[in-house]
């Protein structure tokens, strides 16, 4: 039976395999569903290798995350460690841009959605239909994370299911259809195209923080989150690989497809076997969109929790047990988003912006280890200090492969946070309301 935390009213409803689910369903959305066509498109077979670096590179991240969640057991993943390890300001601009990585992240993932509805019902996409299926399914993801943590995690476990067994059928079909003459290897690979398709791929593979924001509704956080990360990432970097390869094997025109998931589904499975992948595909879509409510939500809880965000966000329903404020206000900042954007339009910000939060942790795991007062680390990466350079160096390379526009927007977007949190604090500066202390 769970039981509320002692200071947050909040409910420990996720359990262990209830975190697994949510740590897949965070990294399995849209991207691979729609990248795969759009990386092959860059560098052809070659793909297949960007997809083992990418996944490399975020199983390194996903390392100094363990031990740095295994430290906490509440509320904020990357905004609280950085915020213990550096300070109320880097903490306030690593969440913010997670929060913000998370809304362009459910503005693409949504946006793809009505593609992919399209295969079922083609006038999805007309601009009434679209505004209609949008704002429908916003509303319908709301109230299930208003109603409780253990409905979304019902949720959660349901679309993951859902989700994996259509990949699943997808790969182990399509294995056999697979044309060897459609892998070629012949033309030289660009070092920038190259680098910049794993910076595309992030978007595919991360996710998995998400598992690790809402751990004060998490058992026993600080032994679960490391198992759900590690479990996460294998399970998905064997998934997308198989479906990349069979992906190429499969569909010679899979450079110019907008659905590749479903297109190779139709070659070897006939409309049947497409239908079936495409419902796969739009299941978990939906599955992403519920995780990055939960995620986002409780970003802009733990900070009103801490005072660097106004009070009323931290509250929680007296009925529900949820943080009904922040959702309010996050679904509906979400709807804006996805109303205005397209899918492509939203990728590179939110890979960016988790870039950053991925650096800060990998640095906070160095910084927490030298700090005789920080919690105790229940999971101990191995050689942990230099995995954290070596991962720090990784992601530098990957951001040095961003484009202009793309820094100046982030750049823009982390100038905002600055503003937002001086514009709050300045008024409060006299105020010596003691915050939130950490729990252990």
């Amino acid at each position: 039976m769970t039981q509320p935390t002692n200071d947050t009213g909040l409910v420990r409803g996720i359990r262990r395999w209830d975190l697994v689910a949510v740590a897949i369903n965070g990294i399995i959305g849209a991207g691979i569903f729609g990248l795969p066509s759009k990386v092959f498109a860059l560098i052809g077979a070659y793909s297949i290798v960007a997809f083992i670096a990418c996944a490399l590179v975020v199983a390194l991240v996903i390392l100094c995350f363990a031990e740095v969640g295994s430290r906490f057991k509440d509320s904020g993943g990357p905004y609280l460690y950085t915020r213990q390890a550096f300070g109320s300001v880097a903490g306030f601009q690593v969440g913010w841009l997670m929060w913000l990585a998370r809304l362009t992240a459910f503005a693409a993932n949504l946006n793809l959605f009505v593609d992919y509805l399209s295969y079922f019902l083609p006038t999805s996409t007309t601009p009434v239909w679209r505004n209609t299926i949008i704002i429908a399914v916003v509303l319908l993801l709301t109230t299930v994370n208003v109603l409780g943590v253990r409905d979304t995690t019902r949720l959660s476990n349901l679309f993951t299911v859902g989700k994996l067994l259509p990949m699943i059928l997808f790969i182990a079909v399509g294995i056999f259809f697979i044309s060897p003459q459609n892998f070629s290897f012949a033309a030289p690979l660009a070092y920038k195209t190259f680098s910049a398709s794993v910076l595309t791929m992030v978007y595919a593979f991360s996710g998995f923080e998400m598992a690790v924001i809402p751990a004060g509704e998490v058992q026993d956080p600080q032994r679960n989150q490391p198992m759900a990360l590690i479990t996460a990432i294998v399970v998905v970097a064997v998934l997308y690989i198989s479906i990349q390869v069979v992906c190429i094997g499969t569909l010679p025109e899979l450079a110019t497809s907008t659905k590749p998931v479903a297109d190779a589904g139709s070659k070897f499975l006939g409309r049947a076997g497409g239908a079936l992948i495409t419902a796969g595909v739009l299941v978990s879509i939906i599955g992403n969109l519920n995780v990055l409510i939960l995620a986002a939500s409780r970003l802009v809880f733990a900070m009103g929790e801490r005072g660097e965000l106004p009070q009323v966000v931290a509250a929680t329903h007296k009925k529900f047990r949820t943080p009904h404020i922040a959702i309010l206000a996050t679904t509906t900042v979400m709807l804006t988003f996805t109303l205005w954007s397209t899918f492509l339009k939203q990728v590179n910000l939110s890979v960016i912006a988790r870039l950053l939060a991925y650096a800060a942790t990998c640095a906070a795991l160095m910084m927490l280890r030298r700090k005789p007062d920080a919690p105790a680390a229940m999971f101990k990466t191995p050689a942990g200090l230099a995995v954290s350079i070596f991962t720090l160096v990784l992601i530098a390379w990957l951001l040095s492969n961003a484009t202009w526009q793309d820094a100046r927007d982030s750049a823009i977007a982390a100038a905002l946070g600055l503003v937002i949190y001086f514009a709050y604090q300045w008024p409060r500066r006299n105020d010596h309301t003691p915050e939130k202390s950490q729990s252990v």
